[in-house]
């Protein structure tokens, strides 16, 4: 678990490229030996604050301290910190050792005491024979991982990743993220990952820190985040959902179609009549003991079924909201338990605690199924 006294503090960083604001007051504060994903899409600002907290861009304003010590303007020499990038950026014409050694032999560190540390961090990369390699012979997973021991060699107090797993395959991605956040929480050391994948913030990090148009949208666990989005963009951005329109009835209900359903938020209340966005993610809807679960019920006809291993997708149209036809998920076990196929009528409860409603202030089609990021990678 991540110590509770804060190590990283970012206070209104703004950041301008002529016209263009790249950041808008952000402010930020890392415990000691915290995971934090900043994750969001392309442009939002997520690599520019890597790159300010890093000292390889100036902020135009705001103020950053580490360790209890101002280093807004220092120089990157002078940060106390290790990078990964995503092209692993190893010297190919260096040996894997030397690459690993690179930070300490600048330091001036004894030859004695680099070996030892470098077949100390080899060993924890999980390549302790390699020494004598060169990158060109390592797979991308393999450089990968010599790019953060290199970057753990000086055993810096802030490790910083920018997209370090995007260059990888699917297969690798998932085992590196495992091994890096074991390595993290074996080390203690804070961390920053730049990430668009809402999977790997998902699963790797203590907090994610949402981003979109340079501001910050919401800072919470990946369960918060998940099951409690601040905004309307995090809860399409992060996972797979339904945005269907419908209208409030107030009192926490709400109309689609022609069906009325309940639900439970302790958001600002929506008057009667108000357009609204409805924001149901696959999961939300049950199809096992669903009259008992919620009054939320209504029959659904399967239009498509999406075979994706131990789960399914499946596209139904709800009696009485024909229109907007929706995605749920259901494991392969019911499936074959209710030995269900395209036209076969379910019925499905959706369950009111985890409905998101918003104001609909803009006009879009009635039906988008936004898809998981790492799906449309």
């Amino acid at each position: 678990m991540p110590k509770q006294n804060q190590y990283l503090v970012l206070n209104n960083i703004s950041k301008s490229f002529g016209n263009f604001h790249a950041l808008r007051d952000i402010n930020l504060s890392i415990a000691e030996g915290e995971f934090v994903c900043f994750l969001g899409p392309s442009g939002c600002g997520k690599t520019t604050l890597l790159r300010i907290i890093a000292g390889l861009e100036s902020q135009n304003q705001g103020r950053i301290s580490q360790a209890g010590k101002d280093i807004s303007w220092l120089p990157p020499i002078k940060r106390d910190y290790g990078i990964v990038f995503q092209s692993y950026a190893l010297f190919p014409n260096l040996t894997i050792a030397d690459n690993v050694a690179y930070g300490l032999v600048n330091r001036g560190q004894s030859r004695a005491s680099t070996k030892t540390r470098v077949e100390e961090l080899l060993t924890l990369a999980g390549l302790p024979t390699s020494g004598n390699k060169f990158p060109g012979q390592l797979s991308g997973g393999q450089q990968q991982r010599i790019a953060l021991a290199r970057a753990l060699a000086t055993s810096p107090g802030l490790l910083l990743l920018d997209e370090p797993l995007s260059a990888l395959d699917a297969l690798e991605r998932v085992r590196l993220r495992g091994e890096i956040r074991q390595l993290q929480q074996r080390l203690g050391v804070t961390t920053i990952m730049v990430t668009h994948d809402q999977e790997e913030a998902l699963t790797m990090a203590d907090r994610i820190v949402v981003m979109n148009q340079g501001e910050i949208e919401q800072i919470g666990t990946p369960q918060q985040v998940y099951l409690q989005p601040g905004s309307p963009f995090v809860a399409s951005f992060v996972g797979k959902v339904n945005i269907l329109r419908g209208i409030s009835l107030g009192d926490g209900r709400f109309r689609i179609g022609d069906l009325n359903f309940h639900w439970e938020s302790s958001v600002d209340h929506i008057p009667a009549g108000a357009p609204v966005k409805v924001y149901l993610r696959p999961e939300d809807f049950v199809a096992r003991d669903a009259e008992n679960r919620t009054h939320n019920n209504a029959m659904a006809e399967i239009l498509k079924i999406e075979f994706l291993g131990a789960f399914s997708y499946l596209t139904v149209a709800f009696e009485g909201m024909q229109q907007q036809p929706v995605v749920t998920s259901m494991s392969l076990n019911l499936l074959k338990e209710l030995r269900l196929k395209v036209g076969s009528k379910v019925l499905y409860g959706l369950l009111p605690e985890r409905i998101r409603l918003y104001r609909d202030n803009e006009a879009e089609p009635l039906v988008m199924i936004k898809p998981a990021l790492a799906e449309a990678a």
